[in-house]
């Protein structure tokens, strides 16, 4: 539990507002923030027009995945921090929260292990042909080429799209299968690569090359359908894609071509391109990829463990707690913008 004395209470109750979640109850968030003097208000929000009446009288607003743009920021009066549940930012206007002066702040080295090993799992689920082997003997028909052909794992190139701490964690796991390992990440110095027994290349020819792609790339504008058909035309033929970074990386409709077409073998998503849980209303009707029988689709889950999704819902509140007791967070986004903006 929190420790009560860390926040010295304010008098004038600011109001939290929690967008949406999706783990039961805010009692942890409420603990900490009650703690510090607030008052928490839990919303279900789908659509920004549901955080319209409460932007202007909220102190600090919390999400995991409701957009929280710039019609809902323009609308607050008073709120100092916005926090999300997670690493991504993309669904905060950061750009607009920093012209009106509040601090964005996001919640980092929380769910490292947990999608790594969900990365490899997909990769090995989809390699070892585990879907085809489970319908076959379910279907009484025991034979081991009913997944025919599987390629052996060693001595085949793994692309590893971003080599921050989650694609870092995937490349020690994927080592140990014998795989050589490649890497484009434009960020990452080659030293750093290198120590890690990665060699860095350019995107077209991690294309090339990979027999399996396993992407971890953020969501922002460059990242954007970073693998289309053009990407996919010039894969090896047969090669695996596993995506258990950000869905609109990945166009699902050139993906599904890909597919059919019979270029590549299979997929791995932990998210489909429309990304379910940010949308009032869906149905996997609305993606042909759900209809293929060699795409793996998980539901946002890489990132769980019952310890992540505690340690994601304490450090999103602590860093709201800190905010309104005058305390330094310890995650933030824009806080160097926001001191150029105010020098």
């Amino acid at each position: 539990m929190t420790d009560r004395a860390a926040f010295p209470p304010r008098t004038d109750k600011p109001k939290v507002v929690i967008t949406d979640y999706d783990f039961g109850d805010v009692a942890v968030e409420t603990e900490i923030l009650e703690a510090a003097g607030a008052e928490v208000i839990a919303l279900q929000a789908k659509r920004q027009e549901d955080l319209f009446d409460v932007a202007p009288h909220c102190a600090a607003m919390m999400n995991q995945y409701a957009r929280i743009g710039k019609e809902t920021i323009t609308r607050m009066r008073n709120c100092e921090v916005i926090a999300r549940y997670g690493v991504g930012v993309d669904i905060v206007d950061v750009g607009t929260a920093t012209e009106k002066g509040i601090l964005v702040t996001n919640v980092q080295n929380y769910c490292t292990e947990e999608v790594a090993d969900h990365a490899i799992a997909l990769w090995l689920t989809l390699a070892r042909k585990l879907p085809d082997y489970d319908r076959a003997t379910h279907a009484g028909i025991w034979k081991w080429q009913s997944g025919q052909p599987v390629y052996r794992l060693r001595g085949r190139t793994m692309g590893v799209v971003s080599l921050g701490k989650i694609g870092q964690a995937i490349v020690a796991r994927a080592q140990s299968f014998g795989v050589t390992v490649i890497a484009y990440d434009p960020y990452l110095p080659r030293e750093v690569a290198a120590k890690i027994g990665v060699e860095l290349v350019s995107k077209p020819e991690l294309l090339a090359r990979s027999d399996y792609i396993l992407m971890q790339a953020p969501m922002t504008p460059n990242t954007h359908h970073f693998l289309s058909d053009a990407e996919f035309s010039v894969m090896k033929p047969g090669a695996i894609l596993v995506n258990t970074g950000r869905g609109p990386t990945v166009d699902n409709k050139a993906l599904f071509r890909a597919l059919t077409e019979g270029h590549l073998a299979a997929a791995g998503l932990d998210d489909p391109e429309e990304e379910p849980a940010k949308r009032a209303n869906w149905t996997p009707d609305d993606n042909p990829l759900f209809t293929l029988p060699n795409v793996l689709v998980t539901p946002h889950a890489a990132y769980y463990s019952e310890e992540s999704i505690h340690a994601a819902r304490v450090t999103a509140a602590t860093q709201v707690a800190k905010v309104l007791t005058g305390q330094n967070p310890d995650y933030t986004v824009n806080a160097d913008a926001l001191a150029v903006s105010t020098a």
